[in-house]
């Protein structure tokens, strides 16, 4: 019997996978379980739609994350940080810092662990960083760090 399955089970297949299940194991368990349903035309519609809907979604946030790393390309984030006087800083510029700097000067909102360092900034002056955006959508920001007076 052919069914489509509402989440992962171990062993048997993915969320949204259409598998042959035997008659008995679908009947009575899958189906008392809520765990799949039978992959008739309704549902196998249903499924479609879902699919297609999920595509559209990827595809319009690929296209966003495309146009925020191009825009990402001219901006240069600004921080400011108590510095020795040789320019070593005291403590360190993180992701962190870099993520809310972003949002708060040029509105860009971007989660602290898709901002990939290496290690912290801990020299001030300017700095490369890499910015993972989506899958696949990876934008370069300069990062200028500056000893506070």
């Amino acid at each position: 019997m052919k069914v489509i399955l509402k989440q992962d089970i171990k062993g048997v297949g993915k969320k949204d996978q259409v598998i042959n299940a035997a008659d008995g194991y679908a009947r009575n368990f899958l189906f008392p379980k809520n765990l799949a349903v039978p992959a008739d035309t309704g549902n196998m519609n249903n499924l479609k739609a879902k699919n297609e809907s999920v595509e559209y979604r990827k595809g319009e946030d690929l296209k966003e994350a495309k146009q925020i790393a191009e825009k990402m390309k001219t901006i240069t984030v600004k921080i400011s940080v108590k510095a020795g006087e040789n320019g070593r800083l005291f403590g360190a510029v993180t992701a962190k810092e870099i993520a809310e700097a972003l949002k708060k000067d040029f509105g860009i909102e971007v989660d602290k662990k898709k901002v990939l360092l290496q290690e912290s900034i801990k020299v001030a002056g300017a700095t490369k960083v890499d910015i993972k955006l989506n899958e696949g959508v990876v934008a370069s920001v300069q990062v200028m760090v500056t000893p506070k007076q």
